[in-house]
């Protein structure tokens, strides 16, 4: 069962494929969707990033959670319901 991460404080150049690449290190990456604001065009700082096994997505939010991408240490945790 998949599960869907929360990548929080991003650099702003962080692309798709470079999340793909960090997050593919742990396993099947099935979407990646670096969230843009709807005026500008340019991207908010965060990401969500949907894993094929559940297992992987913990071992990427262990792996993850508080390493440096692009000069800032990103938030890594599973993605909470929308409200």
């Amino acid at each position: 069962m998949s599960k869907k991460l929360y990548v929080g404080n991003l650099p702003f150049q962080s692309t798709e494929a470079d999340l793909r690449d960090v997050f593919g290190r742990h396993g099947t990456v099935e979407s990646v969707a670096v969230i843009t604001d709807r005026e500008t065009g340019r991207p908010r700082g965060f990401a969500f990033v949907e894993m094929a096994e559940a297992s992987a997505a913990d071992d990427a939010i262990r792996a993850l959670d508080g390493t440096e991408l692009g000069g800032r240490n990103i938030k890594v945790n599973e993605a909470q319901a929308r409200r």
